[in-house]
């Protein structure tokens, strides 16, 4: 659209003022191309045709909507009146001082204390976006720092602006802010010494002038440098040209550098020798000798003798107090004050000067003085800010004097405004190349952009033969003056360069025409003030002082007094030309130009950020704004040269979400429905303009021209109001009709009130009256007699009717009854034959039953006889196996010992392979040694270093060799001591046998006696024996007999079963049907004697039913009792199932160990097998005595029948011991010590065989034989026995379980509880304190915990050892395991400090540790809710309240690190979906954000929503729950939650202008709704959490109320009672309107709120306090769980606890 078809009616433009710069005017009729004049009216209502060009029409004026932006960049039209008067409303209106334009930070000075540099505002910038919050100069800060560590570049803050702007102040808040934020973690505070540093420069280099009571006479730049954590480390600073005129000078109204006033003022105080101004004390003294002897120097009295020579009294105090003070000669310096030294080629003259003159060299002196001391100063403070290492980035901060022009310009404004024309070029190109990269980003076309290039006028300053040059040559000149400098200016550049100009009504100065404006200097002084010179002969009396400090200052090779050690090695882009001479090059031009151009070379090689301090007013009134002089300075800063860049091509940039949201009314629902949002823009602008090259689309934005956008509001506008007027006409119209139909109704019932009374009075006459009496008689008869008539017709009707109905009813009556007599006689007889039926059903089943219960009962003996043959099978098959078992054993040890014997014969081969190998390297080794030995002689140095290594290397190899065999031979002596202690082990465990063994010889010979009164027995016992060898030849056929009984046993259990259910359904179903169709008493009644006598006849029915009935009721009770047992067995089943788990796990590590043991006891058989070399031998003999011995084997098979018998016996009753102590021994050791038993009994069998082959004749030996025979056995039935328990042990152990549940289903026995045996301690050792640590606190997983199990276990165990001490009364023991406990407990806190589960846990296990600790210490306040059982558990011995209140601090601890990881996981949330999401549809608030605001892609599917907080929320509440954490620390971390929430939000609210809107306090509102109800769904409604919402709510509330009227600013004091007047002021000024139908805040209604809150006596703070925390308390709640009733859960890893 043509910027010319925008002047139309109802649009608003700006015209020039002489007072305001620009005035507001509307038109009042459309503008068509080619008039000259626009009709338009002023804002008073004057009515004005303003005469226009059509080339430059007037600017347009934003819409109000676009009025009063964070960024000047943001509005539609970019010109001077827009910025002007945007600046105006923020700072009158809304009392905002920063406002962004672009790149550049515009900040307008108050002239008043602000509450928005505190650090809470410090922290809620940190970390933020530029774009994000209001504009700020911590934002600035802020965004250089985050710069700086994500791009690791050197960054640069530009501060200027002209006197009394609060460049200062700016300055000085950046490096505030950068204190704070990067403090350094060193005990050195390097940040406050930076901050300590700017009191000492502002005292001697600011003073008071006419525009700033704290002006800057100098440039500063400071470096603030920082680490690799980017902390500050140090600081460096440099300086610029310090006006040292005004130490002799000053003008009226302005005075001297602070120092002086602060000197003199403090020298009558008698502390003065302690003042302090951030120097040591030793050197405060000579900084103050220097300055008083200044003063006293600009004091001495200088007196005219004759036209052309002065004199100085000798006796003038103030020349002798300087000379004091410095240490001088006092006569030199009273006459060369007065003379002058000029040396030539051939003599020395010394020329007296006039007192002019001398007046002149004294204050030149007095400046020089001043001068060095400034520096010296700075030098001073550069050395306290120096650190050690190497800086690795900084952040430079410039404050530097702005664009200066007075009345009289002289030299320091020549120089203070080239300094501006170097800043202002590199800003221009610095802009240049951001909006460059701007588009180029958004894959945009360039072009172009026309704007000011300074640098002709900077060439015309320092090129060659320019003004600077020209100046240092007339300085050369011996009698150079100002008026020759001048005339050369006019000979070179007057009407040759259009820049310079020559005053018409001067000869005196000359005008340069600068960036920002024309200046006209005065040439007086401009060469005697770049000189800078101080008569040599002053100087070297002063080097003669014996001050030391005023002698250093004028050496001749001075160290640098402003040293600046800087990382950058770039080279100027146009070098500056230095002259040969040396001369030159002492200027002050040529200083000013050199650090100049060091000064650009630091910012062109960092990232500049600018901040342009603006003066609203001259006369430093608060909230003043004079549009004249900050339009001036705009100009003169460069902020409108930026603002008129960005308009000549796309000013106007609105992300696409930006433009959906706001423009959404214009798309109609084809573009709607369109999915891809960014297309939807795409497709609605094409069609809204025409002209595509008033817009362009980039990938994250849209690019619009110079009034495009107020097109666009336009329209919108329109549309709205089109939209406005369509509902105003509906509802007016409803309104009017409804009006009216309520009317016509009324008007239609007074004309009927009204006719109907006319028609009476019409009516009304004394005939009328009369007929209308008889009318009424005659009808009264008449009616009466029809009455009557129809009352007699209905009295003869009902009468009729009535006869036939009682006739029916009798008649049918008499049909029922005789119905019923014959139903009841057929009844009869069809019951008792149901009777009998049902009898003979009953009778059936109860035989039934009984035949049933008959077959359990033969199922029973027969499953006992079953079991009784199966024990004799077992017996037999036993005494079968152990034999054969026994020569096993022998032949697998035999094979064990050949293999092993084989294993030990290849590892003494691979050892001697391994020495070989070893003593073969070694040889080579050495060989090489001799090589390297004989070449040493001829090799140099290095060969010998490398012979060396080679040595190195041998010897490692050695050492590893012999390390090698020496561990070897370690592990030998290692297995061999193990086995030592084994064997001794195992031979105690023999002689235990042997003391049983002897034990059962005495029995045996108490035995003996009732063998030989059985010796008639033993023929039939022999008769026997034959046949039991005949039966066990019969063993396998039995034993396949047995598998088939048991398989045909359990195919009878599974029938017996399935008979049962289906016994058990019959009985049920047959009780339901007795239940349902008989009635005892019913039948009862209706059988007669007759018919009982009949049925008892047969079979006594009614005793059957009678029996069945209590049969039913003993099945009933039987299964119930059954049911009962059976739950029982299984919960006891369950409990040995926990305890068997253990067992068995400890068993398996028995096992393990025992597998170890194994392989050491492998070594010794292999050792043993030397030793049983002898046993062949033996064997062979063996062989030979067998023939011999068969006379023996009847009577040893005899015998063993019966001591079998007598053995079994003996074995039952040892079997108890026996199983209790082999339980915990492993399989290996049982076969071991059978293996050694067997050797003894072959051992004694050898020796009685010898005995008898010697006494074979002799009668004797056969009784002794018999002896022998038994003896051997008795203990052959013993080794039977073991291995059977051995055999035992392990079925035992691989099935425990099923044998623990056949034994339960035998007994029937009821496991008893246990918990009664426990008495709630946990028995442990001293050393495994630190594995319950370890496995308890350290090691333990929250979510393997929490599930299933009572809250707070993990404390209670620990209290359980805590009781277990006490009960031992050790307090060496209680004390070491409560200190490793709480170490413990803090170590797992200090390891997992960010993880919010594991805080959560152990805060709750901390909490129910110090109630245990209380509930159990025997206090009475603490055992009021204990049971009887808990109070004996109480602790005995020992006091722990000192122990309570390190548990209470450590809780206290951990609580306030849970609160701050919580704080730190939902604090990125609560901004953006507390204030950003958007949740209620249809109220969208975006508008445009302008420059600054970070681009936004289509699809923000990565932002938080309220609904994240609420999900987060939920988490938090839910692990609080599982954790067992006890609801009163549950609501007061919900309350601290709430309260951080309400805070950032309320703290963003103040510091977001653009949030501060109806629609988003209706948003905000609705959020805290859902907080509400979110509180309402956990049940924390009492927590007051909702409270710490209020202030937040009432700011919402703020926002949603109408602000116009008394009325309406007295109900927002009543109401906002939770907000503080700053805060209430701030979110009024800060009120935007979104649309233009929405009305701004005024002033006036402003100050109305103000006046009235005045009585409000509140903290004039703006900000909540973000880290506040409160109190909390830990409430005492005693635990309801029985310390006995805890058992640990195998999770734990606890097996080594055992609970007492």
């Amino acid at each position: 659209m043509a910027l010319a078809e925008l002047y139309t009616q109802y649009n608003r433009v700006w015209i020039p003022d002489n007072e305001e710069v620009w005035q507001s005017a509307e038109i009042t009729k459309n503008y068509k191309a080619g008039d000259r004049f626009l009709h338009m009216q002023l804002e008073d209502g004057t009515e004005l045709n303003y005469p226009v060009d059509p080339a430059a029409l007037p600017p347009l004026r934003n819409p109000d909507i676009l009025v009063g932006e964070n960024d000047l960049t943001a509005l539609s039209y970019l010109h001077e009146p827009a910025v002007l008067h945007n600046l105006k409303v923020r700072f009158v209106e809304s009392k905002l001082i920063y406002t962004y334009s672009g790149i550049i930070l515009v900040a307008i000075n108050p002239y008043k204390q602000l509450p928005i540099y505190g650090d809470a505002i410090i922290h809620a910038y940190s970390g933020q976006n530029m774009g994000d919050m209001d504009p700020h100069i911590f934002a600035v800060a802020e965004e250089a720092y985050k710069q700086m560590a994500r791009n690791n570049k050197n960054q640069s803050i530009i501060v200027s602006g002209e006197s009394g702007a609060g460049k200062t102040v700016s300055a000085r808040y950046t490096m505030r802010y950068f204190a704070t934020v990067s403090k350094s973690s060193s005990n050195a505070h390097v940040e406050d010494k930076v901050l300590a540093s700017n009191p000492i420069t502002e005292a001697v280099g600011n003073a008071k002038t006419t525009r700033n009571d704290n002006s800057s006479r100098f440039g500063k730049y400071t470096e603030i440098s920082f680490d690799q954590c980017y902390q500050i480390i140090g600081a460096n600073m440099r300086t610029y040209l310090l006006e040292k005129s005004r130490v002799v000078f000053q003008s009226e109204n302005e005075r001297n550098y602070h120092i002086f006033y602060q000197l003199c003022a403090s020298a009558v105080q008698p502390e003065f020798k302690h003042l302090k101004l951030g120097l040591k004390g030793d050197f405060q003294m000579d900084v103050f000798k220097m300055l008083a002897a200044i003063l006293h120097l600009g004091n001495v009295g200088i007196t005219a003798v004759g036209d052309d020579r002065s004199s100085i009294s000798l006796e003038d105090k103030h020349l002798n107090i300087f000379c004091e003070l410095l240490d001088l000669n006092c006569d030199k310096m009273a006459q060369w004050l007065c003379h002058r030294k000029i040396i030539t080629t051939s003599e020395t003259v010394i020329k007296p000067m006039t007192r002019t003159q001398a007046v002149n060299a004294r204050d030149a002196l007095a400046k020089k003085i001043y001068s060095h001391l400034f520096d010296f100063i700075v030098e001073r403070i550069n050395e306290a800010l120096q650190f050690p290492g190497k800086q690795h980035t900084f952040i430079g901060v410039l404050d530097i004097y702005g664009f200066e022009t007075f009345d009289v310009n002289s030299f320091e404004q020549f120089c203070i405004n080239y300094a501006n024309e170097k800043l202002q070029q590199q800003f221009n190109l610095h802009v240049f190349k951001l909006e460059q990269e701007e588009y180029m980003k958004e894959d945009i076309p360039w072009t172009l952009i026309d704007f000011y290039d300074n640098q002709p006028v900077i060439d015309l300053i320092e090129a060659k033969m320019g003004i600077l040059e020209l100046l240092d040559e007339e300085c050369l000149l011996p009698h150079g003056r100002d008026e020759n400098w001048l005339q050369k200016l006019y000979n070179n550049f007057v009407n040759k360069n259009a820049l310079f100009e020559k005053p018409r009504m001067s000869n005196t100065s000359f005008i340069i025409q600068h960036f920002a404006d024309k200046v006209e200097y005065k040439c007086e002084g401009f060469l005697e003030k770049n000189r800078d010179t101080v008569h040599e002969v002053l100087i070297e009396i002063l080097k003669e002082s014996k001050f030391h400090l005023c002698a250093n200052f004028f050496q001749d090779n001075p160290v640098s007094v402003s040293p600046f050690s800087s990382t950058i090695n770039i080279k100027s882009a146009r070098p500056v030309l230095k002259s040969p001479n040396k001369q030159l090059r002492m200027t002050v031009g040529n200083k000013f130009r050199s650090s100049l151009s060091l000064l650009m070379v630091t910012l062109n090689a960092t990232t500049p950020h600018y901040v342009r301090c603006i003066k609203p007013n001259d006369e430093k009134l608060p909230f003043e704004f004079d549009s004249k002089r900050v339009a001036q300075q705009l100009r003169a800063c460069g902020v409108l040269e930026t603002i008129r860049i960005s308009a000549q091509s796309y000013p106007s940039r609105w992300t696409y979400i930006e433009f959906f949201s706001r423009y959404s009314i214009l798309m109609t629902q084809q573009e709607l429905s369109i999915n891809d949002k960014k297309q939807i823009c795409k497709i609605v602008l094409q069609r809204l303009i025409q002209d595509h090259n008033q817009y362009q689309f980039g990938r994250t934005k849209i690019f619009f021209r110079a009034g495009q956008v107020a097109y666009l509001e336009k329209l919108r506008s329109d549309k709205l109001r089109h939209a406005c007027i369509v509902i105003q006409k509906s509802i007016r119209g409803w309104l009017q009709r409804k009006k009216f139909l309520r009317v016509k109704q009324a008007a239609i019932t007074i004309q009927q009130y009204f006719r109907g009374q006319r028609a009476v009075r019409q009516a009304i006459t004394a005939r009328t009256l009369k007929q209308t009496w008889a009318a009424i008689i005659i009808q009264k008869y008449c009616r009466g007699y029809l009455v009557r008539r129809l009352c007699q017709l209905i009295l003869v009707a009902a009468v009729t009717i009535q006869a036939y109905t009682r006739g029916f009813l009798a008649r049918k009556k008499y049909r029922k009854m005789l119905e019923e007599h014959k139903a009841v006689v057929l009844q009869k007889y069809a019951r008792a034959w149901l009777a009998r039926r049902r009898f003979q059903n009953i009778r059936r089943f109860v035989l039934n039953i009984q035949l049933s219960y008959r077959v359990q009962q033969l199922q029973k003996k027969i499953e006992e006889q079953s079991r009784e043959n199966h024990g004799l099978l077992e017996r037999l098959t036993n005494l079968a196996s152990t034999h054969a078992s026994d020569m096993d054993t022998i032949q697998k040890l035999k094979l064990d010992l050949e293999k092993l014997t084989a294993q030990k014969r290849m590892c003494e081969e691979k050892g001697k392979k391994y020495k070989e190998d070893s003593e073969q390297k070694i040889l080579k080794l050495e060989n090489l040694n001799k090589e390297l030995q004989e070449q040493k002689e001829t090799l140099e140095i290095k060969l010998q270093e490398k012979t060396e290594e080679m040595k190195e290397k041998m010897d490692d190899l050695t050492k590893q060799l012999f390390d090698d065999v020496q561990k070897e031979e370690n592990q030998r002596m290692i297995l061999e001591k193990n086995f030592q202690n084994q064997k001794q082990d195992y031979e105690k465990e023999i002689d235990l046998l042997k003391g049983e063994i002897n034990t059962l010889k005495e029995e045996k010979t108490q035995l003996q006696h009732q063998i030989q009164q059985e010796i008639a027995i033993q023929d039939g016992l022999k008769m026997e024996v034959g046949q039991l060898t005949k039966q066990a030849q019969k063993i396998p056929e039995l034993q396949k007999e047995i598998e088939l009984l048991q398989t045909q046993k359990l195919d009878v259990e599974k029938q017996a079963q399935s008979q049962k259910r289906e016994l058990r359904e019959k009985m049920s179903e047959v009780a339901k049907q007795l239940l349902e169709s008989y009635d005892v008493e019913d039948v009862r009644s209706r059988l007669s004697t007759e018919d009982l006598e009949h049925l008892n006849e047969d079979g006594e029915l009614w005793f059957a039913y009678e029996g069945l009935k209590k049969a039913t009721r003993v099945l009933e009770s039987h299964f119930q009792s059954q049911k009962e047992i059976y739950e029982k067995e299984i919960e006891g089943l369950n409990f040995k199932v926990e305890h068997l788990s253990q067992d068995i796990n400890h068993l398996q590590k028995l096992f393990r160990e025992e597998n170890d043991i194994n392989d050491g006891i492998r070594l010794e058989v292999s050792r043993l097998t030397s030793e049983n070399l002898v046993i062949p031998d033996l064997k062979q003999q063996v062989s030979e005595l067998e023939n011999q011995k068969l006379d023996l084997e009847n009577r040893l098979q005899e015998q063993t029948v019966k001591l079998k018998e007598m053995s079994n016996r003996l074995h039952y009753e040892l079997e108890g011991d026996r199983t209790q102590r082999r339980t915990n021994e492993a399989q290996n050791e049982i076969d071991i010590k059978e293996k050694e038993r067997l050797k003894v009994t072959t051992q004694e069998i050898e020796g009685l065989s010898n005995g008898l082959m010697q006494d074979e004749i002799q009668d004797e030996v056969k009784s002794k034989i018999k002896q022998e025979t038994t003896r051997l056995t008795v203990e052959n039935m013993d080794l039977e026995e073991k291995l059977d328990m051995k055999d035992r042990i392990i079925k035992k152990l691989e099935d425990q379980i099923k044998t623990l549940t056949k034994t339960i289903e035998k007994t029937e026995a009821h496991v008893p509880t246990l918990s009664k045996e426990y008495v709630g301690m946990m028995e442990y050792k001293k050393e495994d304190e630190d594995r319950i640590i370890q496995n308890l606190i350290l090691d333990l997983k929250p979510r393997g915990v929490v599930v299933n199990m009572i809250p707070g276990l993990p404390a209670h165990i620990l209290f359980m050892c805590v009781r277990y001490a006490d009960y031992l009364n050790d307090a060496d023991m209680l004390k070491s395991f409560m200190n490793v406990t709480i170490d413990g407990i803090k170590q797992v806190v200090k390891e997992h400090s960010e993880d919010f589960e594991m805080l959560s846990f152990w805060l709750s296990n901390t909490y129910y540790f110090l109630n245990c600790l209380k509930q159990y210490s025997g206090e009475e306040e603490f055992m009021k809710g204990n049971t009887p059982r808990q109070n004996k558990n109480c602790l005995k011995h020992f006091d722990l309240s000192e122990y309570r209140q390190v548990l209470s601090d450590l809780a206290i601890r951990i609580y306030h690190q849970f609160i701050i990881v919580m704080e730190n996981n939902i604090q990125p949330m609560i901004v953006p979906g507390m204030l950003e999401y958007e949740s209620l549809q249809g109220i969208s608030g975006l508008k445009p954000t302008g420059f600054r605001k970070r681009s936004s892609s289509i699809d923000d599917t990565d932002t938080y929503t309220m609904t994240s907080i609420l999900q987060q929320l939920s988490y938090f509440y839910s692990t609080m729950c599982q954790n067992g954490l006890d609801s009163e620390l549950l609501k007061q971390a919900v309350k601290q939650l709430f309260f951080l929430i309400g805070a950032i939000t309320l703290n963003s609210l103040f510091l977001r202008k653009d949030m501060c809107s109806c629609r988003k306090g209706m948003q905000i509102r609705c959020n805290i709704s859902y907080l509400e109800e979110w509180l309402k769904d956990k049940n924390l409604q009492n927590s007051n959490a909702k409270e710490t919402l209020e202030p937040l709510s009432q700011a919402a509330w703020l926002l949603q109320v109408k602000k116009i009227t008394d009325d309406d600013a007295k109900e927002i004091c009543e109401h906002c009672t939770s907000l503080s007047t700053v805060q209430i002021v701030k979110i009024l000024n800060s009120y935007t309107p979104i649309d233009d139908f929405e009305k701004r805040v005024t002033p006036s209604f402003v100050r109305k709120v103000q006046a009235m809150l005045n009585n409000r006596e509140d903290v004039p703070q703006l900000m909540l306090d973000t880290k506040y925390l409160f109190q909390v308390t830990f409430p005492f709640t005693p635990s309801p769980h029985a310390l006995e009733m805890i058992q640990v859960p195998s999770s734990f890893k606890l097996g080594f606890l055992t609970r007492v």
